[in-house]
């Protein structure tokens, strides 16, 4: 098991090192995330298939994140990959930032994708049999999330693909009641794996996925640049937005304070 973890960091990291190489060429970073996001598919069914818990709860799961990281990568490529310009963060990174740091960023990808996958170690080696009652929940809760997402995913880019809202700030369904819906779904699908983990001597590592991507969406890679480079195209508008609107948890819209 140790020389798979250690075959598979090799890998990920090499790979992670030749995207960076070729966004020095190309200047464009945007696709890292695409990749980070398949990426994290693929280690998760490599895990899987070296684990011993109950075969229907190893498939069960493989698929579930099979799926969640086709969507967001399939996501990415049309929404940002395919149109050619580079995502406003990675833009702003690289003139901020010196080659080393950015090399940093492509590292801490990295990082993410050999580390994340082991939130379902604990599921992964669960012999409790597919499906129980807190299967279901998670289930449930799941495919809520992603609805919750493809949803908020799907509301920006209509407000984006109109002409008369290039510098304004989206307000429409669910980022009414939230600057990030798509990240708090984002997060909860990750929540949604703890019950499955639930009877497994190794459930503790199912909070390994919440606990950093929580700490990464609102402290560093997600709500932050984002915010900063919102506040650059959009300004006073976003400013506004900010005062009135939930940051991350989906609530009621506040009233702005003259």
């Amino acid at each position: 098991m140790m020389s798979f973890y250690l075959i598979s960091a090799m890998v990920i990291f090499g790979f992670m090192t030749l995207l960076y190489f070729h966004q020095q060429k190309t200047k464009n970073a945007t696709s890292v995330d695409m990749y980070w996001a398949l990426g994290i598919g693929i280690q998760t069914a490599l895990i899987a298939w070296m684990s011993n818990g109950d075969v229907v709860r190893r498939l069960v799961i493989s698929i579930l994140v099979g799926a969640w990281s086709l969507r967001l990568a399939s996501h990415l490529y049309f929404d940002r990959v395919l149109k050619g310009e580079e995502d406003g963060r990675y833009a702003r990174f690289r003139k901020e930032l010196s080659s080393l740091a950015f090399f940093g960023l492509y590292m801490a990808q990295a990082v993410l994708v050999f580390l994340l996958p082991l939130t379902f170690l604990g599921a992964f080696n669960n012999s409790v049999a597919f499906p129980s009652s807190l299967d279901i929940l998670a289930l449930a809760l799941w495919g809520g999330s992603i609805f919750g997402e493809y949803t908020a995913d799907r509301q920006l880019a209509r407000f984006r693909a109109n002409p008369s809202n290039r510098g304004k700030t989206c307000r429409d369904g669910l980022w009414k009641y939230s600057r990030h819906p798509n990240y708090f779904f984002e997060w909860l699908i990750w929540c949604a794996y703890i019950p499955l983990s639930i009877g497994s001597s190794q459930f503790f590592v199912a909070l390994l996925g919440p606990g950093l991507l929580l700490f990464l969406l609102l402290k560093v890679s997600g709500v932050p640049p984002t915010e900063a480079q919102a506040l650059v195209s959009r300004g006073d508008d976003y400013r506004d937005y900010q005062k009135t609107t939930s940051v991350f948890v989906p609530w009621f819209s506040k009233e702005k304070k003259s």
